[in-house]
């Protein structure tokens, strides 16, 4: 359901779940197989995050209320956050309206958000030209770290330790908090300052949980150093931030059902408000933490 209250709420709902590549099949269907794009609708406004390939499916339930106008936030541009824009198809409508936010590359310093979007984002091997945009494209250039206003809405923003980079997101409106924070990886002694920030007292923590403490650690196959946390990093950030609901998100590409339906079993033994995020689940951040 996509029908939205003007004003009075604040739903967060998950059209992409993966990392890295997505993964469709049997063994997924549970949780989903389409890359990372949350949706937050508060107080009337869409404000989407990351275009993977669960943007183009998020665009097929939005289309149907055209003209839409809704604000895109990116936390970087690796291939499984930009999969797809190509495929959202309001892009194509002249009467639709979109606010594209993000920072550019350190690489591409020189570059305003709309070259890098252009040239970069919207690659050359994409399947649609940038002339087949006729959506009304508005770009706004982040700086990493600093804080602004969409009318009543504020939006903190905080560097991740991610390869090239990646910038979270802290969204807060009336007296709620939801926080988008993926593609990052902890540190090895000691909390990640910026996480904490970003998480404190949050309402909804959606944290990057792609690995389990074992297989991060694995001897034979360590994922140091490949900028993703686990599900336990998770939960000691969200107790020591105070956060009401912390949520599983970013699962590998090689993890089933089963293996997520586990891990949710153990999540919930120390953290009983947490859920795993699903396609399609929704959350309203006004009733967070409360126990069914």
């Amino acid at each position: 359901m996509m029908e939205t209250k003007p004003a009075t709420e604040f739903l967060v709902q998950f059209w992409g779940v993966r990392g890295s590549i997505p993964s469709p099949g049997p063994e997924t269907v549970g949780y989903g197989g389409n890359t990372s794009c949350v949706d937050m609708r508060i107080g009337g406004k869409h404000l989407i995050f990351d275009g993977g390939t669960g943007l183009r499916v998020l665009g097929k339930a939005l289309i149907k209320q055209s003209p839409i106008e809704a604000y895109v936030f990116f936390t970087h541009y690796h291939w499984d956050h930009i999969q797809g824009i190509p495929f959202f198809f309001p892009t194509f409508n002249p009467e639709d309206t979109f606010h594209i936010h993000g920072q550019v590359p350190p690489e591409g310093e020189l570059m305003t958000m709309e070259k890098h979007f252009k040239e970069r984002v919207l690659h050359v091997n994409s399947p649609v030209p940038v002339a087949e945009i006729a959506a009304n494209l508005q770009f706004h250039d982040i700086v990493c770290g600093e804080a602004f206003q969409l009318d009543d809405i504020t939006i903190e923003t905080a560097p991740l330790n991610h390869p090239n980079g990646a910038m979270g997101y802290r969204i807060s409106w009336q007296d709620y908090t939801a926080v988008y924070c993926t593609d990052t990886e902890h540190f090895p002694d000691r909390l990640d300052d910026n996480v904490l920030h970003l998480a404190r007292d949050a309402d909804i923590f959606i944290y990057d949980a792609m690995y389990t403490d074992a297989e991060y650690h694995n001897p034979k196959s360590p994922k140091v150093g490949w900028g993703h946390s686990t599900w336990e990093e998770g939960v000691r950030v969200a107790e020591v931030a105070g956060v009401k609901q912390l949520v599983i998100f970013h699962h590998e590409p090689n993890h089933s059902d089963a293996f997520l339906d586990q891990v949710e079993k153990e999540v919930l033994a120390v953290s009983p408000t947490a859920v795993m995020a699903k396609e399609g689940l929704i959350l309203d951040v006004t009733q967070a933490g409360k126990l069914a």
